[in-house]
């Protein structure tokens, strides 16, 4: 007998390509369907009424179950029962209105009226991203409450909201990378139907939103998906333990989970992009890797609605396999993080040395940072000790994100401490003009713009006594493993007083130095817009000039070619003469050190020396207007 594969495969009507969990049929029945192979059987418990009912499932082959009932309203509450005894909420539940071991809710994501037939996105080269994180970023912790902060977003110069995961996790407090039932929206931001409203909000204010997903690990609490089938692999080893199957026996089903649940974000809450969580715990060795097939379904989805979707990569591997397309080998992503930018500013404005910091802190790295995008791209890495990245030549630098802050780099710090709680005035200022100057795209994270000072520490809400312990054992050795000098006393994960010190103060009183920086931000980002140069995303000019007298530390960028913008950025808490440059007629623009923004200088048109870390940008006087 002869087996013809090309006939079978991706077939969508194959098992293990049809979606699981719960969907209205055509015939307005409701169809939950669920896959557990290492079940002999499998029961739908239904809760209604404060009765239960418990109904067999039927076998549909390949390890599937099904059941179909009529006059299903959104809310009912239901469970499975396994073979074993168990009774488990919905692995593929899109609502756990009760938290994440309670039963599962019925939810139709058709049911919400939309107002956003007009949008169709934001351009990738015009992204400027702000990172947020739900629970904190206001005092009610909620997705509606976003809603009133979006225009002066807006008015800042932000494109985009990044948000950081929902998946349902444990308990009210937690950075979002614990979740443990990826279809269901975390229920105390809101729920599915606040998430729809936040985004439809959003775009009526002009606004995209991209959304965190996390693909390389599922939360140590509530996860029941190894009770179903086999979602986990012990071929590779990751911190959190056994990979996601990507590539092993019976990784159909899983793969295909994950592919419908990005496609789930576009479709059912009009998200306008995903940030892909440290894809280099994604391990997949099959033919077609896991990254461009839900590339390709996100964009497929995309494409029926007529809008912009972007699928970014956080990574630290500086690999250009992540964005090249899929003919050279690639995985044909829309972009990647490039951590090297916020090392190298990090470095030299902190004195920090510590970890991987070690391979960062010359003024030339920033200047390659500029250039080549990655620093380490095929260069030995000291902390590595290996060679590590490849190189990024010619290509679009908008495919890259940069930052000075995001939840990791402040959040993984033992106290959480943020630049505005270490560094003076005008180091914070300068650090605002470095990023904003690169043809990358910026991601701001919650309150950078103004100051804020409160922390972001980790924190997490467990029920499990010893995953509690466990957490609180494990960020105390991770300190004391690493001879960083943040001090002894490491906020405790569990307690709430540490939730709560890292709600925004969402402050910036008019005449306060929290002001003066935001108008900053909102001048950069302003001139980002419309200054021709800075709208360019090719590769960058930089340099690091000697200056008569003074360190080897003062940056010149150059922006948009012969006669284009012209930046020079003192790297010392020195006074530094201006190095001798030809500046021909181009005026002085700005300066981080004026009045304007929190400086001391008043109304010059000229300049002869910087002030500690002072930035000013050259250019056509035409520009301002």
């Amino acid at each position: 007998m002869t087996i013809n594969l090309a006939s079978t495969h991706n077939r969508p009507d194959l098992p293990d390509r049809k979606p699981q969990g719960v969907s209205r049929q055509s015939d307005g029945s409701v169809l939950w369907r669920i896959w557990a192979p290492q079940s002999d059987g499998v029961s739908l418990v239904v809760i209604a009424n404060g009765k239960r009912q418990e109904i067999p499932m039927e076998p549909e082959g390949y390890g599937f179950f099904t059941h179909r009932r009529d006059g299903v309203a959104a809310g009912l509450r239901y469970a499975y029962k396994l073979k074993d005894g168990g009774e488990y909420p919905d692995p593929v539940s899109r609502w756990q209105p009760e938290g994440l071991h309670r039963p599962s809710a019925v939810f139709f994501p058709d049911e919400y009226a939309w107002s956003d037939d007009d949008w169709k996105g934001v351009a990738r080269e015009d992204l400027v991203i702000y990172e947020l994180h739900v629970g904190t970023f206001t005092p009610e912790g909620t997705f509606d409450a976003i809603v009133p902060r979006l225009a002066q977003l807006r008015e800042l110069g932000v494109t985009a909201i990044e948000i950081m995961p929902v998946a349902q996790f444990a308990g009210g407090r937690n950075w979002g990378y614990d979740g443990v039932h990826p279809n269901a929206v975390q229920n105390t931001y809101g729920g599915p139907q606040g998430l729809q409203r936040l985004v439809d909000a959003a775009h009526r204010a002009g606004v995209a939103v991209l959304m965190d997903v996390v693909y390389n690990h599922i939360g140590p609490e509530g996860n029941y998906l190894g009770k179903f089938g086999h979602y986990f692999t012990d071929r590779y080893h990751t911190p959190w333990g056994d990979a996601i199957n990507f590539d092993d026996a019976d990784c159909g089903p899983v793969r295909q989970l994950v592919v419908d649940n990005a496609v789930m974000w576009i479709r059912d809450f009009h998200i306008d992009g995903l940030r892909l969580d440290a894809v280099d715990a994604i391990f997949d060795f099959s033919a077609h890797h896991i990254l461009a097939e839900l590339q390709a379904a996100v964009q497929a989805e995309a494409a029926r609605g007529g809008r912009t979707v972007h699928v970014i990569a956080e990574s630290d591997l500086n690999d250009m396999r992540l964005i090249d397309p899929v003919e050279r080998g690639g995985y044909a992503l829309d972009g990647c993080w490039a951590d090297d930018f916020h090392h190298a500013v990090h470095t030299l404005l902190t004195g920090e040395r510590e970890g991987y910091y070690s391979d960062f802190g010359e003024p030339a790295h920033l200047a390659k940072a500029y250039n080549d995008v990655f620093i380490y791209d095929g260069v030995y890495s000291r902390f590595r000790r290996r060679r590590h990245g490849n190189a990024v030549g010619d290509a679009d630098r908008s495919q890259f994100v940069v930052c000075i802050h995001n939840h990791d780099q402040i959040g993984n710090r033992a106290q959480g401490d943020r630049m505005a709680a270490t560094l003076p005035p005008e180091a914070r200022r300068l650090a605002a003009g470095l990023l904003l100057l690169s043809p990358c795209l910026p991601l701001l994270f919650m309150g950078e713009e103004y100051g804020e000072e409160r922390p972001f520490p980790f924190f997490c809400s467990f029920g499990d006594p010893g995953l509690i312990e466990a957490v609180r054992k494990g960020r105390r050795a991770e300190f004391a493993a690493l001879a960083f000098e943040w001090g002894t006393e490491i906020p405790d994960p569990q307690d709430p007083a540490t939730f709560e010190s890292a709600r925004l103060s969402w402050s910036w009183p008019e005449g306060s130095s929290r002001a003066s920086l935001r108008r900053l931000y909102q001048d950069l980002l302003t001139a980002r817009r419309t200054w021709p140069p800075l709208g360019e995303r090719q590769r960058t000019e930089a340099s690091v000039v000697p200056v008569e007298g003074g360190a080897s530390a003062v940056l010149v960028i150059r922006r948009g070619g012969e006669g284009g913008l012209l930046a020079v950025a003192n790297l010392t808490a020195e006074i530094q003469p201006l190095p001798a440059i030809d500046l021909g007629p181009r005026a002085l623009l700005l300066s981080s050190e004026s009045k304007w923004y929190g400086g001391s200088r008043e109304g010059e048109r000229r300049i002869g020396r910087l002030h500690p870390y002072e930035l000013v940008l050259f250019g056509e006087d035409g520009w301002r207007s």
